[in-house]
């Protein structure tokens, strides 16, 4: 049985750190490139981190650049997202994703990518 778990979110005060993981078990998806997707109320699913199968190449939404990054631990099958300087857009259900569909080397297009397991919640007060 395959089981992915998003962890590490909680309540956390403006300008704040937390670090999210997800891990596999069941399979692996350590060949997968893979992203961190933010799902706020009311607003539409964003990927705002991707990183591709190795580790080597990352791209981020405008508004994590500089704040956030965005790694991977393949002997663990663990993606992990180190979220720094964390505002109140932040708030929301954090879940991480991964695809084989690439474009160098990234994931290709977010909206196929689904989201593993029941993501973890992020609540950034003010």
């Amino acid at each position: 049985q395959v089981q992915l778990v998003e962890s590490g979110g909680g309540l956390v005060q403006a300008g704040g750190s937390l670090r999210l993981s997800c891990a596999a078990s069941g399979r692996t998806f350590s060949l997968y490139a893979k992203g961190w997707f933010r799902q706020a109320p009311g607003k539409e699913r964003e990927l705002v981190a991707g990183i591709d199968w190795s580790g080597g190449i990352t791209t981020y939404a405008d508004s994590a650049k500089g704040r956030f990054t965005i790694s991977r631990d393949n002997a663990k099958d663990m993606v992990k997202l180190q979220m720094n300087s964390l505002t109140a857009e932040d708030t929301a259900v954090w879940c991480s994703g991964a695809s084989r569909n690439t474009y160098g080397g990234l994931i290709h297009d977010p909206r196929e990518v689904g989201c593993w397991g029941q993501g973890t919640q992020v609540t950034v007060s003010a």
